[in-house]
């Protein structure tokens, strides 16, 4: 084997080690930190009166206030 590619294994199997572990931490730390808890009221935090869940207030600029979007 020549030497650059022993370095290029060793980087390899470094990532195939340590990202899949750094995964699994951050993965940990959100469980241990409650990230999980309430997905339904946090995936709603985003809309407010002006936009409420269901209705669509997006619009290109020439089109008139009160067009409807369509959907395919």
């Amino acid at each position: 084997m020549r030497p650059d590619m022993s370095v290029v294994w060793i980087l390899f199997v470094s990532s195939v080690i340590v990202l899949p572990a750094v995964a699994l931490l951050a993965l940990r730390w959100a469980l241990r930190n409650g990230e999980f808890k309430h997905l339904q009221k946090t995936a709603l935090s985003i809309f407010d009166e002006e936009e409420p869940v269901g209705r669509m207030t997006d619009r290109f600029p020439d089109e008139p206030q009160g067009s409807q979007a369509h959907e395919p």
